[in-house]
């Protein structure tokens, strides 16, 4: 989880590298097709299985609300403090909980809803409208938030069927050509330098989605999740030490506030996971009748 978070954190400085040379859709289908190539090996190496499914519509559906969230974070990266951008970006889990209410039809009980309420006070704290430092470019990453809650409740869907290889698999086909679509409407020929940074960008964002997966398959999640949180202190400090940011209080405490909440949402699925599997497995050793 500690090079998962490493290598998202790295891939946010360099989208903003290269937005500096190139528009945010331009740098949005390289990561793609980057990702795309640096995955493939990996990805060819589980067999033909990996390419069955029966859910194209929904992967469709799933590529386009995920490339429009991935468009407003890679803007907020590239546009905003990076310190701001990265801690509006972890209300995601917030909004996660708010959909699996409404639309898996979870129980979401007092305790989870009130860490959902700190979540929101948390991105207020950080957008504040109404004060004169509120900007509607703040709001573009709080969009991305929403719309990735939105795919993370449907990647849970397709995983019901579907190996999580082929949802990357598939994820990555989509994204690709929808991503070209709105970059050639800005098309831009990279510089030498630009090319660097685009390449790295993709790489970069592989090797964090990889090692995110392994680590949620070998530990728990409430042991993990507070190790992610490491990302925001370490794109400050670059962001202080390569674009001269300055990271000011009312982000500092909004994002307490929001890994605060999800710290709390983490240790509450991982408990009520627990308290599942123990209910199935004394279901399970009862004597048949």
């Amino acid at each position: 989880m500690l090079g998962s978070t490493l290598g998202f954190g790295l891939m946010a400085v360099t989208i903003r590298l290269a937005t500096a040379h190139v528009p945010t859709t331009e740098v949005a289908f390289f990561r793609n097709a980057f990702g795309l190539l640096a995955m493939l090996p990996i990805l060819l190496g589980a067999g033909p299985q990996v390419w069955k499914t029966r859910q194209l519509p929904r992967y469709a559906l799933r590529s386009g609300i995920g490339l429009v969230s991935m468009l407003c974070g890679f803007w907020a990266l590239g546009h905003l403090p990076l310190s701001q951008a990265t801690a509006i970006s972890y209300s995601t889990p917030v909004f996660v909980t708010i959909a699996a209410a409404l639309w898996l039809g979870e129980v979401v009980r007092v305790r989870r809803w009130a860490a959902v309420m700190a979540g929101f006070i948390g991105v207020l704290l950080i957008v504040r409208p109404g004060h004169h430092a509120f900007s509607f470019g703040l709001l573009v990453p709080v969009a991305a938030a929403i719309l990735s809650a939105i795919v993370a409740i449907q990647i849970k869907q397709l995983t019901r069927t579907d190996s999580p290889d082929t949802v990357v698999l598939y994820t990555y086909l989509f994204w690709v050509p929808l991503s070209l679509v709105p970059a050639l409407l800005q098309w831009v020929w990279p510089s030498p330098v630009a090319w660097l940074w685009l390449a790295a960008t993709g790489v970069l964002g592989t090797i964090g989605q990889l090692l995110w997966t392994r680590a949620l398959r070998l530990g728990d999640v409430s042991a993990l999740t507070p190790i992610s949180f490491t990302q925001l202190p370490l794109v400050a400090t670059l962001g202080w030490l390569l674009f001269g940011e300055v990271l000011d209080a009312w982000t500092v405490a909004g994002a307490a506030v929001i890994l605060g909440a999800n710290a709390y949402i983490a240790h509450r699925e991982a408990v009520l996971a627990r308290k599942a599997a123990s209910q199935r497995l004394s279901a399970g050793a009862q004597p048949s009748e």
